[in-house]
């Protein structure tokens, strides 16, 4: 990945490409690794995922029904799938830190460590908000809604996939402070631009809440709420940033400029 003013690190087009190809099948060989274990492990992770479900219907009706022969095969498939790309995110991440750190200054190339735990650790706290947080409100509201007679009858496809793609959704927003802290260090915002667009960055999150939380005022407050004060957050430390390299450039001019004449007596 190149950039002016970086001419060591100066790639081609088809370098980037190479790259892009070599990086992907590394992932997607790691990731088939990742599906097999998660397969052996699938039920569990099944389990796992209706316990919050499970906690809101009586006992006579904590059942999921499949509708088509290949149905509960494919769940567990796909399960197994979103398994590993959860549990081995970190590689994931490293990969992609890999495939832009050679457009980096090397002392930004040794963020490698601080990037891939924030990354990690954001993404699966957004996968665990949606869990914890946001499907117990969520899904009482959905099965107690209606009339007393009105009996809920969820298919294995519907609630898991459901399950998993809020999980993966919330993944992917809590990456936004990363996103925006890694544009911080880059220097391509600062944290007058943030607070400048802190507008637009609401109205775009709210917008992004209606689009793919549950239709409900509560699941969307639940999604939008924590992304507005991680903007927040964010522009904090993009601002502790900018006073970080304006500190260290400061002593490098300090260094450069030239020094008086000496006096010897």
């Amino acid at each position: 990945m190149s950039t002016q003013g970086r001419p060591e690190n100066r790639m081609s087009f088809y370098d980037h490409i190479e790259e892009l190809r070599a990086r992907l099948m590394r992932a997607l060989l790691v990731f088939m690794a990742g599906f097999g274990g998660a397969y052996y492990f699938s039920d569990k992770i099944l389990a796992f995922l209706s316990q919050p479900l499970f906690k809101i219907l009586p006992p006579e009706q904590r059942k999921l029904y499949f509708t088509s022969l290949f149905e509960n095969f494919m769940t567990h498939l796909k399960i197994s799938g979103y398994a590993s790309i959860f549990f081995l995110s970190p590689y994931f991440f490293y990969e992609l830190w890999g495939f832009i750190s050679p457009g980096l200054y090397p002392k930004e190339r040794k963020l490698v460590v601080p990037f891939i735990s924030a990354a990690t650790f954001f993404f699966i706290g957004g996968a665990a908000f949606a869990y914890y947080i946001l499907f117990p409100v969520g899904f009482k509201f959905f099965v107690t809604y209606g009339a007393p007679t009105d009996v809920p009858m969820l298919t294995i496809d519907s609630y898991y996939g459901t399950c998993l793609k809020l999980m993966l959704l919330f993944g992917l927003g809590f990456e936004l402070p990363v996103l925006v802290c890694l544009l911080g260090v880059l220097g391509v915002v600062n944290a007058e631009i943030l607070r400048k667009q802190r507008q637009n960055a609401v109205i775009g999150i709210t917008i992004l809440s209606a689009v793919f939380a549950p239709p409900d005022a509560i699941s969307m407050i639940i999604l939008g709420a924590p992304l507005i004060l991680l903007y927040e957050l964010s522009i904090y430390v993009v601002q502790w940033i900018g006073k970080k390299r304006a500190a260290e450039q400061q002593v490098v001019v300090a260094e450069k400029r030239p020094q008086g004449p000496t006096i010897v007596d």
